[in-house]
């Protein structure tokens, strides 16, 4: 993917700087961990420190460092987070009581494109209304061609397209039929790319699939598919499969502040006493900073000892982890079905936790 701040490889995973930070590392050490290309979030940004103060400070990119591709989720997910007396939801757009000042913010299509374009990302997300997962069907229907009359306006509203890239999101609850029907409505737009949002908001992993299953054959082979906010290892290889080019989650960055990492034998908590005598890295088949330098005992003390310098060390390992697997799963499109079978079947289990009878705990 060719974007005016670089080339992504896909199928690629974009570590998350909500509010242009990935949080607890510089640039250079997310860019030497393998990242390609960021997601940061347009609402928060808007919030503080403003789009137009970005704009004045040169764009996202030199304000928070990043020379590489950067994409925005617009905000439409936040009014699913936020939801309640502190979000009204109208065809206008969403109304969103600021933390900061107490006062009311309207975020409608035409300033979702605004603040993108603004921050000079190459990639804004359209405004879509994500709803939750326990909506029913008339519900869902309602919310979907509210997205994509938000889509029009946000198409409408481009004043930079030669710079920043529009993508549409693919909703539809988890009914089937919707989301065929509305990733062809999409398609017939003829956007820059396609996401599959509402999906990772509690449903199973089975329910997810399916939806993800239906909705990427309906979408253009020639432009990038993104699944938001998904996820587990186990998650991305299975949506590779079915054509995902994108992803976006938490999962590496947050884990990490909380001393859970993932591993080539399993996801570990590092808080167990288990490890408070392992000298060993935490990952013998990584070559992360992290795992070059330090051990399970001496990480394992940092996070008790609640140290700064514990979440940095272990937000490294797992983003540098996630990266590593993406370098195999690439590897694996390339070699055919067979290889990622055999990627899908040992993503499966590092979903479970890390065991190791040898340490006394």
């Amino acid at each position: 993917m060719v974007l005016p701040h670089g080339t992504v490889r896909t199928p690629c995973f974009m570590p998350v700087g909500t509010r242009g930070t990935v949080k607890g590392l510089t640039p250079e050490e997310v860019r030497d961990a393998g990242s390609d290309m960021l997601l940061a979030n347009a609402y928060h940004l808007w919030v503080r420190p403003g789009h137009e103060r970005v704009a004045r400070l040169g764009g996202l990119h030199r304000m928070m460092g990043w020379s590489g591709p950067i994409l925005t989720d617009s905000g439409g997910y936040q009014a699913f987070s936020f939801r309640g007396e502190k979000v009204k939801l109208e065809e206008e757009g969403i109304r969103f009581l600021s933390p900061l000042d107490r006062q009311w913010r309207v975020l409608t299509p035409e300033v979702a494109v605004e603040i993108q374009e603004a921050l000079g990302v190459d990639v804004a997300m359209a405004l879509d209304e994500c709803i939750p997962p326990e909506t029913d069907r008339a519900g869902v229907a309602r919310s979907t061609d509210r997205t994509t009359r938000w889509l029009s306006r946000c198409i409408a509203a481009r004043k930079a397209p030669d710079r920043t890239a529009l993508f549409g999101i693919v909703q539809g609850g988890f009914q089937a039929d919707l989301r065929a029907a509305h990733a062809d409505a999409l398609v017939k737009l003829d956007l820059d790319g396609y996401a599959i949002g509402g999906l990772s908001v509690g449903e199973e992993r089975r329910v997810r699939n399916a939806m993800v299953s239906v909705s990427t054959p309906r979408l253009p082979e020639d432009r990038p598919r993104y699944l938001m906010g998904v996820g587990y290892p186990i998650d991305i290889v299975e949506a590779v499969i079915e054509g995902v080019d994108l992803f976006d989650c938490v999962l590496p960055t947050r884990s990490g502040r909380f001393a859970q990492l993932f591993t080539s034998q399993g996801r570990m908590n590092l808080r167990h006493s288990r490890f408070k005598d392992d000298p060993r890295p935490i990952d013998e088949a990584c070559g992360c900073y992290t795992c070059r330098s330090f051990s399970r005992a001496y990480l394992r003390h940092l996070h008790l000892a609640k140290e700064v310098l514990a979440p940095r060390l272990s937000t490294l390992h797992n983003l540098s982890f996630y990266q590593r697997f993406m370098d195999r799963v690439r590897n694996a499109v390339d070699q055919g079905s067979a290889a990622l079978e055999v990627l899908r079947v040992e993503a499966e289990a590092w979903q479970q936790p890390y065991e190791d009878a040898g340490v006394s705990e």
